[in-house]
């Protein structure tokens, strides 16, 4: 362990209940200060006090392309190549459609078993929608690489396994694509802010993700898009909304996309949605990723080793190594619902995903040691208990 933790400071930026070990910044990132009042600045201020007129003179319709430099930098994007706005299941269909026409002499659609559902979901509804003969072939995550051919189209995969934490080589297999003349689309949600990106040196052909886990950009936080320089001007826009017009207050009856990534805007930005993200992402000023990552490593092998110290047989789901897991590290249990209800309820958040999975995330901007090892310690101790096994911790919450 580090003898003086490097995000130490860092942890004051962050608004969290006292005594609370909050492990599930994977899935909703903890609120930074600066936030709330960013926010009534915008409702109280600039809509309040400019009305409509704070689309020019507040910048609101700068937001998606700013905001989207500000995360670019986070995901070794270029300047220019990332844009905000919608969700991420809309950015996916974006992603796809345009990989699709990209490639229209192939039609195999190649993901793992390892991708987030919406994902797969958003693959079938357009496959659907095309009517063009497409598939998609969902493979194990360690079968990927041998299964890129030439049939495929795109590659669509999630960086880090939300379940397991399982980390994909993204320039590996990028260049797997490449070699066999298929499309590389990256989805980031369980690794931007979590780990070093590179996404113009891994020649990345698309990415996609939400901002709402370790960007704490707040629930339903927007999505973002990068498209590669190389292909901007190329990616054909599915979903041809106004704000994605090269002249959208011109309001022309016919659709003419805008140079770059800016014809991936779709509809109106949020934004006071993207006015927090925008305060959120001051946390990250001077962040080194590299010392975040080795940080969330230190933790991560810290719980596991805590854990097991006690209960050697419980099984970790994450990969052992941690060069090849996320910032997360995941346990399979039979009772995993029960068992997370009853950390809940003694103050250690994390969360549970079906079958088996307990789930716990690695944010050194405002998670140190003590954290850790409290969170193992009731996690051990409820379990070697038998505490989880109640009827209470047993009733399914709609948002597991």
């Amino acid at each position: 362990m580090s003898a003086i933790d490097p995000f130490h400071a860092t942890r004051a930026l962050f608004d969290l209940p006292d005594g609370l070990v909050y492990l599930d910044g994977n899935s909703l990132g903890a609120l930074p200060k600066a936030v709330g009042p960013r926010v009534a600045e915008v409702i109280a201020s600039e809509w309040g006090g400019q009305l409509i007129g704070a689309w020019n003179s507040a910048g609101w319709v700068d937001l998606p392309r700013r905001v989207g430099d500000r995360v670019g930098r986070l995901i070794g994007a270029p300047a220019g190549t990332v844009v905000m706005g919608d969700t991420l299941s809309i950015k996916v269909y974006q992603a796809l459609a345009s990989a699709l026409e990209l490639r229209p002499d192939r039609h195999v659609i190649l993901s793992d078993t390892g991708n987030f559902p919406t994902d797969l979901y958003m693959a079938q509804g357009l496959i659907a929608s095309l009517g063009r003969g497409h598939e998609l072939r969902v493979v194990e995550p360690e079968a990927v690489e041998g299964a890129i051919d030439r049939s495929v189209a795109a590659v669509m995969l999630t960086q880090v396994d939300y379940r397991t934490g399982r980390l994909h080589d993204m320039a590996a297999l990028t260049r797997r694509a490449h070699d066999v003349g298929a499309l590389a689309i990256w989805d980031l949600a369980h690794s931007a802010g979590a780990l070093p990106i590179d996404l113009l040196g891994a020649d990345a052909d698309f990415a996609v993700g939400c901002t709402y886990k370790y960007l704490n950009g707040g629930p339903g936080a927007p999505a973002f898009i990068y498209v590669a320089p190389r292909l901007a001007d190329d990616a054909r826009p599915a979903l041809s909304g106004w704000f994605g017009h090269d002249s959208p207050f011109a309001f022309e009856p016919s659709y003419r996309p805008a140079a770059g990534v800016e014809r991936m805007r779709v509809g109106t930005p949020p934004v006071v949605a993207l006015a927090a993200l925008d305060a959120a992402l001051d946390v990250w000023e001077g962040i080194d990723m590299q010392a975040l990552r080795a940080r969330s490593i230190e933790l991560g092998n810290l719980f596991i080793a805590e854990v097991h110290r006690s209960l050697s047989d419980l099984e970790l789901a994450s990969p052992e190594d941690a060069s090849r897991r996320g910032s997360q590290v995941s346990f399979r249990h039979a009772e995993g619902y029960a068992v997370m209800q009853a950390l809940i309820a003694e103050g250690v958040i994390g969360d549970y995903r079906a079958p088996d999975i307990i789930r716990f995330g690695f944010t050194p901007l405002y998670l140190g040691e003590d954290d850790v090892r409290r969170g193992a310690a009731i996690l051990v101790d409820i379990l070697s208990s038998g505490r989880w096994d109640r009827p209470e911790f047993r009733r399914r919450n709609k948002v597991t």
